[in-house]
């Protein structure tokens, strides 16, 4: 049961949101993005997520007041939109409408990850793995299976109820799936460990392309279940953490009932791939993701691992349009073999918010370099700074961050 405190809570809150999302700005700034994404873009954008929260709270404006569980999963994400747009603004979007996530059942990959953890700050979600190999033999390969994706049909609707009581004639209820990316390699690296994969690569390339084949096919498995019982999500406002506003999605004859996998955005990553070259990298990740890419409208492509040196062979993923720039590229490299072909997503480094002096002469002079290079080279330009790990409890770091890049890139 929802209280009438918890349900005025939310709407009081929802109510901010709703008068935010109303400002001209969100139109200005989705037409900002829209630009960006189409090659053509007017300036860099910015955006800040994968945020420490547990590190963030100022004067109260994340403490949460709601008893009821459901109800604070909400106020959670509704003080953190409004903290965002008060403090970390950048470029982000505020939207009238405040989405259900349908309850769907994923049987998984048939292994479980086995690991040792090495935690620093208990209240920090961000820390050290080392996983146990768990895939040594043909065997192991054989326990890798095609998941079964099954929509809840009972809690989803209940859930739908639920929120539409909380907020409907304050903001728009939106039931929405999922929006699925292709990260297997990752995956791989919670079975067998990154030393033995590494290896492995080298000394049993046949038993590599065994694991790598069987679970392609377990993915693409999954993305036929979603597509076809009507669980892909509607078109999304981001995409691995950045803008994915455009006017070339959703494909023609779009079914907001039936999403397809070519109206959507997808993002993919091959994270452990840091360390191989671009032919292994083509022959182990590229020529069985292209499976999944081919399916979707548009592709961001990487995450941490540098890719200067990989743009020729990511020129042929189709559909791609953002090639992920991390901090352990070679700016000056990248910039001149991206040129005006896709966005430029740099990811600066968030190191400089977590050294024991904040710096912000230096985050400036970090920031700089890259625009001087991107614009150098015509490169489409975003800054998406993520998987910030700590800020020492100074929040006030973000923010300035917040202020230095976007007063650098408005000019």
């Amino acid at each position: 049961m929802i209280s009438a405190q918890d349900r005025n809570i939310l709407r009081e809150l929802a109510g901010q949101i709703a008068e935010i999302a109303a400002l001209p700005a969100q139109q200005e700034t989705i037409s900002l993005w829209k630009a960006l994404n189409a090659l053509k873009p007017v300036r860099p954008m910015v955006m800040i997520d994968q945020i420490p929260w547990h590190e963030m709270e100022v004067e109260h404006e994340l403490t949460l007041q709601c008893e009821n569980d459901f109800c604070r999963e909400y106020e959670t994400r509704l003080r953190r939109t409004l903290y965002r747009w008060k403090h970390l603004r950048g470029d982000m979007v505020v939207e009238p409408m405040i989405d259900v996530p349908r309850v769907i059942h994923n049987s998984g990959f048939g292994i479980d990850v086995v690991e040792n953890k090495a935690v620093l700050d208990p209240k920090n979600d961000v820390v050290g793995h080392y996983y146990i190999d768990q895939m040594n033999t043909e065997e192991d390969v054989q326990k890798i299976r095609a998941p079964h994706i099954e929509l809840d049909q009972e809690a989803t609707a209940r859930a739908l109820e639920m929120t539409h009581e909380i907020f409907d004639g304050v903001l728009t209820v939106r039931l929405q799936g999922v929006h699925p990316s292709f990260a297997p390699w990752d995956v791989i690296v919670g079975w067998h460990g990154v030393e033995s994969l590494l290896r492995d690569l080298i000394e049993r390339p046949e038993f590599m392309h065994e694991i790598i084949s069987r679970l392609t096919n377990a993915y693409l498995s999954m993305l036929d279940q979603l597509e076809g019982k009507g669980l892909l999500g509607a078109p999304q406002g981001t995409i691995h953490c950045c803008g994915a506003y455009t006017d070339e999605l959703p494909a023609p004859d779009y079914n907001p009932e039936q999403v397809r996998a070519k109206d959507l955005w997808t993002c993919g990553m091959a994270q452990v791939f840091s360390a191989v070259s671009p032919a292994m990298h083509q022959e182990f990740e590229l020529n069985y993701a292209v499976q999944w890419y081919e399916r979707f409208g548009l592709v961001y492509y990487g995450c941490c691992e540098p890719l200067h040196d990989k743009i020729d062979i990511i020129r042929r993923i189709p559909h791609v349009r953002k090639i992920s720039m991390s901090p352990w590229v070679d700016t000056e490299k990248g910039a001149e073999r991206i040129g005006r072909d896709f966005v430029f997503s740099r990811k600066p480094s968030p190191a400089f918010l977590a050294v024991q002096d904040w710096e912000p002469d230096a985050v400036r002079a970090d920031l700089q370099d890259t625009l001087s290079r991107c614009a150098r080279h015509g490169c489409p330009l975003e800054l998406i700074l993520k998987d910030i790990s700590t800020v020492r409890y100074e929040p006030q770091r973000l923010w300035e961050w917040a202020e230095i890049a976007m007063k650098l890139v408005q000019g």
